[in-house]
């Protein structure tokens, strides 16, 4: 009985040498340490990492090696694609979007271009605060005659005519009754005389006939008058009559399209567009103050940009001579120190009156 103990100890002794030796493997590592290894590893090294480069080395050897198995992950061919994929899309986009400039290219709104070309109004009215037509006329009567004798030739060389054709013919009835002869030599200086002496004899005459020797102050009876276009009657009714109008002459279809208020050279259309543009009550006034500028400086052959006041808000600002001291030799009546076009200007007007027919200016 005494010997089991012993025996009992070299049993358990026998079992732990057993169990010891068969934890440890064939390189005399313990199975426990290869446990706790095996647990411990995919906290620092990161289990599902490490296998990642070994499933990739094969295929991809060369870019798997050299790096960490983090930086070996975007090295994939499958992460790498899609990931660069995206990027050069996005790099793209911008840089062939650059060259058509697709901001510059775009188009003028219809809102901004009416805030410009309303801030154009105010900026003219300050330049031109004088602006008024530039035909001399006592009354309604000479203000019709001397704009249908405008056309084709200068305010001037009309206001230069007009003083004797009025002081032999003062009233509707006169000019009605007057020789066609007698008036194409009056009226000689203004062009186109003997067109020009049927259409105001014949206004004369409808005058006395149909509205008691009156011109009358609505459009659609002017417009029926011999000579007696939209542009006439416009130019009467606003400065005669106080009722605003538009007056598209070439001056003001010129700057109209230079400012890009209107694409259409037809000045009805020119007229129906730019009126949804202004406020009516600055019709008259505006008219006054585009053609102003288009005479003084925005010539229709050289205007002088580089003497303009408004270049800040022109579109076609360099289709003129833009140097300033060369621009400022192209600028005409009181803007470049000369006589304006009226023999009898309003006392507000800067600049000196036009001398008479054949007295040197």
């Amino acid at each position: 009985m005494s010997n089991s103990p012993v025996r009992a100890q070299a049993k358990g002794a026998g079992r732990v040498s057993a169990e010891s030796n068969s934890a440890v493997g064939e390189h005399g590592a313990s199975k426990r340490a290869k446990a706790t290894n095996r647990k411990s590893a995919p906290e620092p090294g990161r289990a599902a990492d490490s296998r990642s480069p070994r499933t990739a080395e094969p295929g991809t050897p060369r870019t798997a090696e050299p790096g960490t198995p983090r930086a070996s992950k975007p090295a994939s061919p499958r992460a790498s694609k899609p990931a660069a994929s995206p990027r050069a899309s996005k790099s793209e986009s911008p840089r062939a979007a650059e060259p058509g400039t697709s901001r510059a290219a775009k188009p003028e709104s219809r809102l901004a271009m009416v805030r410009r070309a309303r801030r154009i109004n105010r900026e003219l009215a300050e330049v031109y605060p004088y602006a008024h037509p530039e035909l001399d006329f006592r009354n309604p009567f000479e203000l019709l005659v001397a704009t249908v004798l405008s056309a084709q030739t200068t305010d001037l060389r009309v206001n230069q005519t007009t003083p004797a054709l009025f002081a032999k013919y003062p009233t509707p009835e006169d000019l009605a009754a007057a020789v066609p002869e007698e008036v194409e030599e009056l009226i000689r200086p203004t062009g186109f005389f003997r067109a020009k002496t049927k259409s105001i004899m014949g206004l004369s005459a409808a005058l006395r006939d149909d509205f008691g020797g009156e011109v009358p102050g609505r459009l659609e009876d002017l417009v029926k008058l011999p000579g007696v276009g939209r542009k006439t009657a416009f130019v009467v009714l606003g400065n005669a009559f106080g009722v605003p109008g538009i007056t598209v002459d070439t001056h003001f279809m010129r700057l109209a399209r230079r400012w890009r208020w209107t694409e259409s050279d037809d000045p009805v259309k020119i007229e129906a567009e730019v009126a949804t543009i202004f406020p009516k009550s600055e019709w008259t006034m505006l008219s006054h103050r585009v053609i102003f500028h288009g005479r003084r400086i925005c010539h229709a052959r050289k205007p002088a940009c580089g003497a303009c006041p408004i270049t800040h808000l022109c579109p076609s600002y360099g289709e003129g001579e833009t140097d300033p001291e060369k621009a400022a030799k192209l600028l005409k009546y009181e803007k470049g120190g000369f006589p304006g076009q009226r023999l009898n200007p309003p006392p507000d007007y800067p600049g000196r009156p036009a001398p008479p027919l054949g007295a040197s200016g």
